[in-house]
């Protein structure tokens, strides 16, 4: 077994054994469990990192066994430097995830753990996925563990939050299974993805493969206007899913765009891209102006989150280098502040259950701490330099005025709306006087909460100060992807 099956399969079954144990009675044991679980899983990734050899665009850590013979699918991973840093993002975000849900879960405690643990590994097993159908069965089997985990431990209406997620993701993928289907007798009967990237095919069967894609994985990142599930499934569900989903589900559908859509269907993403332009630009625009007048804490950093990802598809279909790397690594840093801002809000809520901004105030008085923590988050989601918001924002805006000086300048506003909903949340919550008995009596961060925010707090300012390490992973692989791109242009 490789590197890529432990990452993948570990966690699974650390997950499995944990559906074992059974009562909450052995909650303490349950989550000791997860907690290796979780970490043993994130460390068989480093080896991942360290390994890596830089400056080439192939696939590494390459695995291959035959899973069907019958219809030539084979159980297939590798990763290069577009998936590599995902893989390792996800199984960190797990851990911290384990270590907020400590003590806010206190009902089926193991069901909980579990399902994260689960839904670790099949992610992983997403972004490191090289066969089609073993793309497709990981990509829909995430849809389960999260659909449970909103279901069951998330808020008054978590039942309709949980369908309505369900069947967003569900339809969108039916006509992604289409197209794998018709490229796989295409190609002769193979599911293999790098053969798929240079199959012959013309302008019309381009552009309704190129659809077929966009249905499932517009909806997973998602770009207006099928953005509209994200806010009401952020905010039933409970602060593990909201961090999960937003710092690791939603970069599935980003990574779909990169791996599929734009190296199979290259003619027609560049004579699409300026739908996909538009809709980035609507969702970095109008959706960020949404997100200044929403009231719930978690409404609004959803919304934030649907801006942030349009800065990433915007930077994937303006086709140069600056753009594409720039979205692959906001992608990275909206997982760890988006993660982070989620917790937060957590944080809060589990003393005082509720995500009204109008329910707070003065925090600062009464959570020092815990403020300092939550300036840092909001500061990296203004787009602070030195923090990892500004990185990924910033290559995008240059990669954006490289292609059109008016392009650029429209991304650009992005940037001072995003300091406005964010500053203007933190004033109001955070700022002030005391505002109410319930922030009054407030108790600061304790040891548990301190290090969930500190390892975050140290990502986000490590790829603020030092990008380099992500940037020299992904520079090859995003070389080869844009001359693949632009040699199927020019033939």
């Amino acid at each position: 077994m490789g590197l890529l099956s432990l990452a993948i399969w570990l966690p699974i079954a650390f997950g499995v054994l944990l559906l074992v144990l059974g009562r909450d009675e052995q909650a303490r044991v349950v989550r000791w469990v997860a907690f290796v679980g979780a970490l043993a899983s994130f460390l068989v990734t480093i080896p991942l990192y360290t390994g890596f050899q830089l400056g080439t665009a192939e696939m590494q850590f390459v695995e291959e066994l035959v899973w069907m013979e019958r219809f030539n699918v084979y159980y297939h991973l590798g990763v290069d430097g577009i998936s590599l840093w995902f893989v390792l993002l996800t199984a960190f975000i797990t851990v911290i995830v384990v270590i907020a849900g400590w003590e806010a879960i206190t009902s089926r405690v193991n069901q909980y753990m579990g399902a994260f643990l689960i839904l670790s590994g099949l992610m992983i097993g997403v972004f490191a996925a090289l066969d089609g159908l073993l793309f497709y069965v990981f990509f829909e089997a995430t849809l389960i563990p999260m659909y449970l985990i909103i279901g069951i431990w998330g808020g008054p209406n978590k039942i309709y939050a949980a369908f309505k997620f369900f069947l967003y993701t569900l339809l969108g993928s039916l006509l992604l299974l289409v197209a794998l289907i018709y490229l796989y007798v295409k190609s002769g009967g193979s599911f293999d993805i790098q053969t798929w990237h240079v199959l012959p095919l013309d302008g019309p069967t381009q552009t309704l493969i190129f659809f077929a894609f966009f249905a499932a994985f517009a909806v997973k990142v998602p770009m207006w206007p099928v953005h509209t599930w994200l806010p009401d499934v952020h905010v039933e569900a409970p602060t593990g899913g909201s961090a999960v989903l937003a710092a690791i589900m939603l970069k599935l559908g980003a990574y779909g765009f990169l791996r599929f859509s734009m190296p199979i269907a290259p003619d027609a993403a560049h004579e699409w891209a300026w739908l996909m332009i538009a809709l980035s630009l609507i969702a970095v625009i109008y959706v960020g102006l949404v997100a200044m007048v929403q009231q719930d804490m978690k409404k609004l950093v959803a919304y934030s989150s649907v801006a942030h990802m349009g800065f990433v598809t915007l930077g994937f279909f303006i086709f140069n280098d600056l753009g594409v790397a720039g979205g692959l690594v906001q992608m990275i840093a909206h997982g760890f502040v988006s993660g982070a801002m989620f917790l937060c809000i957590g944080v809060l809520y589990d003393r005082v259950h509720s995500r009204e901004i109008a329910s707070y105030g003065g925090v600062i008085n009464t959570m020092p701490k815990f403020t300092a923590f939550a300036l840092l988050f909001a500061m990296a989601n203004c787009g602070l330099p030195a923090t990892a918001g500004f990185v990924g924002e910033w290559m995008v805006i240059l990669g954006a005025v490289k292609a059109n000086f008016w392009l650029g300048l429209a991304a650009a506003t992005a940037l001072i709306f995003g300091a406005a909903y964010t500053l203007w949340m933190f004033k109001r919550v955070y700022l002030g006087p005391v505002a109410n008995d319930d922030v009054r009596g407030l108790s600061d961060i304790n040891s548990r909460e301190f290090l969930m925010l500190t390892l975050l707090a140290i990502a986000v300012l490590w790829m603020g100060i030092h990008p380099k390490p992500f940037t020299d992973v992904m520079d090859s692989s995003v070389a080869e992807l844009l001359k693949h791109v632009a040699q199927s242009k020019l033939n």
